[in-house]
């Protein structure tokens, strides 16, 4: 599997501050692009797997949320995340 407890806890140190503390929102927002990520290359192989096609619509509009939600709550940390993750508005 490509997400095992080894990487969700190397992404949550590196961006959630601690590998335990999974609650934080740049967390949240790193895993998600994490699989994000993963699952574009899966699409890019695969053109008619509408499944997956739904479930990255749906990751997409909770990494979205996120980042609407620390923009409007902490506009550094929000501007911080979006330039370490590379993520384009």
């Amino acid at each position: 599997m490509y997400l095992t407890k080894e990487v969700k806890s190397e992404i949550f140190a590196k961006h959630g501050g601690a590998a335990a503390n999974t609650g934080s929102a740049e967390g949240q927002i790193a895993l998600f692009t994490f699989r994000i990520s993963h699952l574009t290359e899966h699409l890019k192989k695969n053109r008619h797997d509408f499944n997956t096609e739904r479930s990255l619509v749906l990751l997409v509009g909770k990494r979205r949320s996120l980042l609407d939600y620390l923009k409007k709550k902490d506009i550094n940390r929000y501007r911080a995340i979006i330039k370490e993750l590379n993520i384009r508005k």
